[in-house]
């Protein structure tokens, strides 16, 4: 098979077509019909094999993943998820690895009615580009720079888990037998917080999606809004799994600079807290309030109401 087969195969073959695509996959370009009255958010995320997934990773997995990832920039934005593009390079033409990637993308794609309109294959070492794109009202959409001093932090799910899985992956750590599917489902399969994200957009001052650890994407909304932060550890939701396996210390650690976690993590003033918990409560989602900002500059973090000093580096590339 060459590659026009697999694009025709594959690619053209998904479950969404979406009425303001007037052309999608087969031509030089994309086109999409404007949207009154909406702002459209842009988003690019590169996975490449032994990075940012281990090698022998299920293709369904990449596939998922590598769209989830995308649509959880989008939820840090606001933004409702509406069209990705996607590049792939392979080593080679595996038809059985392509279609179980294809069932991981179109099957995110469909649960959030989002239409693949067009990319590119190439060969080489196995990489995923994909450009996803979104909607939101005109001029309401969250961005990392709103936050003020005196602002609430939260964040969504629990944290830790993925990290985890990656450690017992690499034989850092030993999990007892019955966490280790759901440990591995995280880190494979992370749930973007689309609707979390079109709820907060009332009500939040700024937020991000959680890649490269708690501590680090929230120094991003801090140098953005010119502001600091208390993280009060005690506070962190953790689950089960992460706390059963590992010291206090340690949990914290890999909680706060683990990176993977792909939650969302927000700001509200004091007038819109209720407001926000009340909405996220009655959509189902839970969300925890781990601090609040302030006018330092810096992040601090405590314990027990006592400072104490945590590692501040989350994952980056060249580092």
């Amino acid at each position: 098979m060459k590659e026009f087969e697999l694009i025709k195969h594959y690619f053209s073959n998904q479950p969404v077509k979406r009425k303001d695509v007037a052309v999608g996959i087969g031509d030089d370009c994309a086109v999409i019909k404007p949207i009154a009255n909406q702002h459209i958010v842009v988003t690019t995320d590169t996975l490449v094999e032994g990075v940012h997934f281990p090698i022998n990773t299920d293709a369904r997995a990449i596939g998922h993943k590598a769209v989830a990832v995308n649509l959880s920039d989008l939820a840090a934005m606001g933004a409702k998820p509406s069209w990705i593009s996607l590049a792939i390079t392979l080593p080679s033409i595996n038809e059985a690895w392509v279609a179980e990637f294809c069932a991981g993308v179109f099957e995110l794609c469909e649960f959030f009615n989002v239409e693949l309109i067009g990319g590119d294959t190439t060969q080489g070492p196995l990489s995923i580009t994909i450009t996803a794109q979104g909607l939101t009202p005109e001029n309401q959409y969250l961005s990392r720079g709103g936050a003020k001093a005196g602002d609430w932090l939260y964040v969504t799910g629990e944290l830790g888990d993925a990290a985890l899985a990656l450690q017992y992956l690499q034989g850092n750590i030993s999990v007892e037998e019955h966490y280790v599917a759901p440990l591995i489902e995280r880190l494979n399969y992370p749930k973007p917080r689309v609707l979390a994200g079109e709820i907060i957009r009332e009500y939040a001052s700024a937020a991000i999606d959680l890649s490269d650890g708690l501590i680090s994407d929230l120094g991003h909304i801090c140098q953005a809004s010119n502001v600091g932060a208390n993280v009060v550890l005690d506070a962190l939701p953790l689950s089960e799994k992460l706390t059963n396996s590992l010291l206090e210390e340690d949990a914290i650690n890999i909680a706060t600079t683990g990176g993977d976690d792909y939650e969302l993590l927000f700001t509200v003033s004091e007038a819109n807290k209720v407001g926000v918990e009340t909405a996220l409560s009655h959509a189902g989602i839970h969300v925890t309030c781990i601090g609040q900002l302030n006018a330092t500059q810096t992040i601090t973090t405590t314990l027990n109401n006592k400072a104490v000093p945590i590692n501040s580096s989350g994952f980056e590339h060249f580092s």
